[in-house]
């Protein structure tokens, strides 16, 4: 387990920065605070989610001995490149990036020439809201948390981050390549991301409010969606989406056709064979 002399510094206090920051506190680590607003520091210090926070990065960086990053993939790049030279030697660097292609080699290549070390990891937990008013931790219980280390990975930075999910009390801790990981972001969570939306932008829906079904509720609940965020994921993992986003149009257009030649046996194949795909997930949602 981690050591529980172990500082940690939580770079970007939002829903999940503010939520690793809380489930650290919770339980016995010492966690400090770096955010953009003085309002996001006072919020934590007075819902005692941090120990110490500031909105400057001066040496104040210097007193963690891990360094977890709640900011945006690309944003997160641009901080290291700026003041890794504020971050003494042996910190530990994670993140929670939804995307890691063109970002852990950009940061690792950054950080070659110090005895630093960045290991990716992707909490797979959230809200359709952000901003720490709305942290908590009962939303890692349910969630898979993706280790997602490279060749140049040590073995004690593995199990630091293993251990650091099993004390925030994360459901299911896996490790996967960055390739591995992109492709299943990409259509587990992006692509079903690019359905709703354009699900909501297929015409003027608002008259059909009053009618609203479960259906339709399930299935547009993430197209409420962080345009910024979600804008740069989808960039940063570019090929890998449009990929799948090609084999999904492949896949409606194939029904599309069923529907309209009125072949019903097509149809209730690929009733049959969503059905008999969806029961292993099914399990899985019920662990």
């Amino acid at each position: 387990m981690i050591n529980k002399e172990t500082k940690f510094l939580v770079v970007g206090l939002g829903l999940l920065g503010g939520s690793y920051a809380m489930g650290l506190k919770q339980e016995g680590y010492t966690v400090y605070g770096l955010a953009r607003r003085q309002e996001t520091i006072d919020y934590a210090l007075e819902h005692n989610i941090i120990d110490q926070g500031q909105i400057e990065v001066d040496d104040f960086v210097s007193k963690a001995d891990v360094i977890l990053f709640g900011l945006y993939p690309t944003a997160m790049v641009k901080w290291i490149q700026k003041y890794k030279h504020l971050i003494k030697n042996h910190t530990l660097i994670s993140d929670v990036s939804g995307v890691k292609t063109n970002i852990v080699d950009v940061i690792q290549e950054e950080l070659k020439d110090r005895d630093i070390e960045f290991i990716s990891c992707h909490p797979m937990a959230g809200k359709e809201t952000s901003g720490i008013e709305y942290a908590n931790t009962e939303m890692f219980k349910k969630a898979n948390f993706i280790i997602t280390p490279t060749e140049k990975n040590t073995e004690k930075a593995i199990e630091f981050c293993h251990d650091m999910a099993y004390t925030l009390h994360f459901n299911h801790i896996a490790i996967l390549t960055i390739e591995q990981h992109d492709r299943m972001i990409a259509f587990l969570s992006q692509l079903c991301h690019v359905i709703a939306v354009s699900l909501m932008n297929t015409h003027d829906n608002s008259h059909l409010v009053e009618y609203t079904g479960d259906s339709f509720r399930d299935l547009t609940r993430i197209a409420q969606i962080n345009e910024n965020m979600w804008s740069e994921l989808f960039l940063l993992n570019k090929d890998i989406l449009l990929d799948e986003i090609n084999q999904f149009i492949d896949s409606i257009s194939h029904f599309r056709d069923a529907l309209q030649s009125e072949d019903e046996d097509e149809m209730k194949r690929l009733f049959i064979q969503s059905t008999q795909r969806r029961k292993a997930f099914n399990k899985k949602d019920s662990k």
